[in-house]
């Protein structure tokens, strides 16, 4: 199949989930497009059966912003033709659905019907779609795709009570890549961030108020009393500056490492000990999913798709979205003892392995042909 994908080209779960689906489809032997403002963050290396299509979004003096979603437009209308694309698969219902809607009309008047499939990863629906100033654009555009999916049973929840939603919607699960995701021998490296052999904490997020990540701290400084640990904070975004000023506060700025963004996040994950997670919201839990298959359990809240992944007693622990001190109780309980570390690694391993992206990627591919064959033209 010649497939677009279209996704937001970030750190966040849609782009990363967009980047890994598309680069394995390309290994199966599939021609795959990106169309993007800027090369996905995954996307770093040369890769067979992989395209990259860049849109322009050139400043006017009459727009106070460069109108991104009619130049998108413009150039899923130009790669669709000149690349004789099959198929669209946008990630993200704002604006990426309602934009290849506009191009499917544009292509239809070029005697060129293009199916459309449109996956909903959690903020279109939850943040953006529930506002009532583009609730009814999100609902035109799922309605109006050729196919939806969505990345949890929650947010297929969600998204029909917020909506009225004609289409059926097929849930098909975020995955893993075991050939990247998995504990390696990196022992120095952990020698370097705990000497003493302290424990390691990680999370991993965009820092905004939905991740909770001063939560993850205050959780931190529970465990830290009672076991010698260190925490990695890996990523960036508006909170920084406050969690900073919040471990300044409480005095553990020597224990915490702010990293940033990192491209070999799975290589901190292989150090960690235990993976912390207490979101207000979140449609799946990919970051917690790459902590398990690096054999780290999960303490996390119980928020939207988080039980379908994080398996309480199992894989890691859930509490309620903000109780950190239940939350630092059952960490301490997990990383105490290296056997009960032991038998939740294994645990958390065995779980994330139900995600291996060699059982998810038939489920897209199988997907694609069902829509292929009953797009209506």
């Amino acid at each position: 199949m010649r497939i677009g994908i279209v996704c937001y080209p970030t750190y966040g779960g849609s782009g990363v989930l967009a980047t890994e689906l598309g680069l394995g489809l390309a290994k199966r032997g599939h021609q795959v497009h990106f169309i993007t403002y800027r090369r996905p963050a995954r996307l770093t290396h040369f890769h067979e059966n992989v395209f990259y299509h860049e849109v322009s979004g050139e400043d006017y003096p009459l727009f106070e912003y460069p109108p991104y979603d009619t130049a998108l437009a413009s150039k899923l209308v130009d790669v669709v033709k000149f690349e004789k694309l099959e198929l669209l698969h946008v990630h993200y219902a704002i604006p990426h659905a309602t934009v290849a809607y506009l191009a499917k009309k544009i292509l239809l008047q070029h005697g060129q019907y293009l199916p459309v499939v449109t996956t909903l990863h959690g903020t279109d629906i939850t943040l953006v779609g529930s506002n009532s100033t583009f609730s009814p654009v999100v609902e035109f555009s799922i309605n109006k795709s050729d196919g939806v999916t969505a990345v949890s049973e929650s947010l297929k929840k969600q998204t029909t009570d917020i909506f009225n939603i004609e289409n059926e919607i097929k849930v098909i699960y975020n995955f893993i890549d075991f050939e990247r995701f998995r504990k390696i021998d990196k022992d120095h490296f952990k020698k370097a961030i705990a000497p003493n052999g302290e424990r390691i904490l990680a999370h991993v997020s965009n820092f905004r108020k939905v991740k909770r990540v001063e939560d993850v701290i205050q959780i931190f400084k529970k465990v830290y009393e009672k076991t010698p640990s260190k925490l990695l904070l890996i990523g960036d975004g508006p909170e920084r500056h406050n969690l900073e000023e919040l471990c300044r506060k409480i005095g553990l700025c020597h224990e915490v490492r702010f990293l940033g963004k990192q491209d070999a996040v799975e290589e901190l994950l292989a150090v960690s000990d235990l993976f912390i997670m207490p979101s207000a919201s979140e449609s799946f839990g990919l970051a917690a999913l790459e902590a398990m298959a690096c054999e780290v359990p999960v303490i996390s809240s119980n928020a939207g798709g988080l039980p379908e992944v994080n398996i309480h007693g199992k894989t890691g622990f859930m509490s309620d979205v903000g109780n950190v001190e239940e939350m630092a109780h059952f960490a301490n309980e997990i990383i105490a003892n290296e056997d009960t570390l032991r038998a939740f690694r294994k645990n958390a391993l065995e779980h994330a392995k139900t995600f291996d992206i060699s059982y998810i990627l038939p489920q897209y591919e199988a997907y694609y042909e069902e829509i292929l064959e009953t797009a209506v033209y």
